[in-house]
């Protein structure tokens, strides 16, 4: 099984005045998981029932494989998609449900079983072709939901959001389980979430979107440490945006100012002036002497870290802490610099437009 590569051109839809999917463009390379991430009602659904041929668009085309399936029925077209709710026949066994669709393409019954034995054993649930839904855990229900998307040996795969309904270690889980069985079969995915931890995971590119359109696309470090908005740069993560100034620029660099700090970072196109500062977390350091003031508003043992909101004279800030020394509690006060590996400066308002 190898997949095919998914082109859109121009593709829009609309429902009434109401702009679902603004005009765009998107490839899909052959084998490539690339994620559809952002938050309800940005567009990422529509789009994918628009690849599946559960909507038709109104301006635009969608190739698959190079063969033009804009106007094809889902039917029609080669690919199988696993829905959030997984959508599994209550009344038929785990075989039934995953060979179901072979069947009603016309393959024989003992073909298609044989088939769907294959595929359950692929998934790692070998064994368990006679038990009904009800009798699996979450997790094995969306295995079946894959398997019986799989045995179909569709060019592109498409997932709606098929992680939501499971508690967050599972979820971690079969995440892993999703992208090693994608890249052991060379399957094209096109895969839609708003879990940026989850996108992040499995993903080749992400394409992350907002009012109806792609705000941005790339990998998921590109996207973390380049972001080309603050909108992105908070969806990829948590992120703190402040305005700074910055002082000059000279070789592509630029001398910023953050209260009594100066820091020097890319410039990404900024000139002096006010500009968009994102700061992560991660990247707020305390220190012993020097550095900004800012006051624990909350403190928070994490385990692993413990987190911090400060208040300080840019606002709130959220600070991450590795390690595990005692918390300093709040009220009190204390003194911070930023790590500029975890600071991204760009042009004021840029990409809040979208």
């Amino acid at each position: 099984m190898s997949g095919a590569d998914l082109r859109l051109e121009g593709i829009g839809k609309r429902y009434g005045q109401v702009a679902a999917v603004r005009p765009l463009d998107l490839v899909v390379p052959g084998g490539a998981l690339v994620t559809l991430l952002g938050p309800s009602g940005c567009g990422k659904t529509t789009l994918l029932r628009l690849v599946a041929g559960l909507e038709q668009p109104d301006q635009g085309r969608i190739l698959l494989g190079g063969r033009d399936v804009t106007t094809l029925s889902a039917g029609e077209r080669d690919v199988s998609m696993v829905f959030q709710s997984y959508a599994l026949f209550p009344h038929l066994t785990v075989l039934d449900n995953v060979g179901y669709g072979l069947v009603s393409r016309g393959v024989k019954r003992a073909e298609a079983r044989r088939r769907a034995e294959a595929t359950l054993e692929t998934v790692g649930l070998a064994g368990y072709g006679a038990r009904l839904p009800a009798e699996l855990s979450g997790g094995q229900q969306q295995r079946v939901a894959v398997a019986r998307a799989l045995v179909l040996e569709p060019e592109v795969l498409l997932f709606d959001e098929p992680l939501s309904n499971l508690d967050t270690r599972l979820r971690r889980t079969m995440r892993e389980e999703i992208r090693a069985l994608q890249q052991r079969l060379g399957l094209t995915v096109l895969y839609v979430t708003h879990d940026q931890a989850e996108a992040m995971a499995v993903s080749d590119l992400v394409v992350v979107m907002h009012n109806a359109g792609i705000a941005q696309s790339g990998t998921p470090r590109q996207l973390y440490e380049q972001p080309d908005s603050v909108f992105v740069a908070s969806f990829m993560g948590d992120a703190n945006p402040v305005r700074a100034e910055v002082a000059s620029v000279a070789g592509g660099q630029a001398q910023v100012r953050l209260g009594g700090l100066m820091l020097t970072l890319p410039a990404r196109g900024c000139g002096p002036g006010q500009a968009d500062l994102v700061i992560r977390p991660e990247a707020i350091r305390r220190v012993a002497t020097g550095g900004l003031p800012a006051r624990v508003r909350r403190a928070s043992y994490m385990g692993s870290h413990a987190e911090y909101v400060l208040e300080s004279d840019f606002g709130p800030l959220l600070a991450v802490v590795p390690g595990y020394a005692a918390l300093h509690p709040a009220g009190s006060m204390v003194a911070f610099d930023i790590d500029t590996a975890g600071a991204v400066l760009m042009a004021q308002g840029k990409g809040e437009e979208r």
